[in-house]
């Protein structure tokens, strides 16, 4: 069996990776898997094994249709986590947002039909919703993303949802909820607050931090989409959504106390534009239907977050230097 990862030298896609290539998840101990990275600015080498037998890279971009009908032929699956990321950047310009999320789905989706690859799962966000003041989103929810981000991902979960009815491509798409861990780039808020608190300097806080968050660590969510994978069914979407729910503040907060710092060290800044106030998932059907819960508790998975940035300090600085 052979599996392309798109986006797989990033913070999510490595850890699946990882986690396949060291036999993490049953019966798959013999899978080959190709890497394909555009090697932008969150994604790294060094998130991957060196040398692996099963492993091969590709440096490349999604939007490039010959080399995908190059590479795809012979995959069984692809897992499609590739994608630009940073709300905050799409803020500022969203032109990469809709090229790669957009343009390069549809492009990839092309070429897995060229190729006859059998399975895709596209990976996204809870954030296509937007925001809910109470309650959960279900699979079923209206899409009303406020960000360039967001309405990018949006709209690349309908590209793939077609791409299933018209063509019958056997494509299920996932929506998680707010992922921490290991090798996550210092600009999204935790590994961007713990590693400000290493350093000794103060945290931004976004507005009054009462924006509400839901948790989950990357090792679950990298067992959900192998879940889906394997379970999933075509033309279907799943909630991947961790269950801790916490507002900024509270996050910062229980950070501070982790480094053993003081809350003098928030520094409040201006909100976010349309900043959306909060995000939940109904995860029922994951878990019912498939048989998927969450493993990792958040007091633990944050602890050893932590502490892994404290033990990679080389990482994470050639990551805020942009040497990476």
């Amino acid at each position: 069996m052979k599996f392309l990862v798109t986006g797989g030298a990033g913070f999510i896609g490595s850890h699946y990776v990882r986690t396949l290539l060291g036999g993490g998840y049953r019966g798959y101990e013999r899978t080959k898997v190709t890497v394909l990275d555009k090697l932008s600015y969150a994604g790294n080498l060094n998130n991957l094994p060196s040398a692996h037998p099963r492993l091969e890279f590709v440096q490349g971009d999604i939007c490039d249709l010959p080399l995908l009908l190059d590479v795809l032929p012979g995959h069984d699956a692809v897992l499609h986590f590739a994608a630009e990321s940073h709300v905050d950047r799409s803020l500022e310009s969203a032109v990469e947002f809709v090229r790669t999320n957009v343009g390069g789905t549809q492009t990839l989706l092309d070429a897995c039909l060229e190729a006859g690859v059998e399975r895709v799962v596209h990976v996204s966000t809870d954030e296509v919703y937007g925001s809910i003041e109470e309650g959960s989103w279900t699979e079923e929810t209206a899409l009303q993303p406020n960000s360039p981000y967001a309405a990018s991902k949006a709209a690349s979960d309908l590209i793939a949802y077609s791409y299933w009815r018209t063509h019958g491509l056997d494509l299920s798409i996932t929506r998680c909820s707010n992922n921490y861990g290991p090798y996550q780039h210092p600009e999204k808020l935790i590994p961007h607050f713990v590693t400000n608190l290493l350093e000794g300097e103060q945290v931004p806080l976004y507005g009054d931090g009462s924006n509400v968050r839901e948790w989950l660590h990357v090792d679950d969510h990298c067992r959900a989409v192998h879940t889906v994978l394997e379970q999933g069914r075509a033309g279907e979407t799943y909630h991947i959504g961790g269950g801790t729910e916490l507002t900024n503040l509270a996050l910062t907060e229980q950070l501070l106390m982790l480094l053993g710092e003081d809350k003098d060290l928030i520094r409040r800044v201006a909100d976010r534009k349309a900043h959306d106030q909060r995000y939940s998932l109904d995860a029922s059907k994951i878990r019912e239907q498939l048989g998927f819960s969450p493993q990792v508790p958040f007091t633990q998975g944050l602890k050893e977050t932590v502490e892994w940035y404290r033990s990679n300090t080389s990482w994470w600085v050639d990551a805020k230097q942009g040497r990476l």
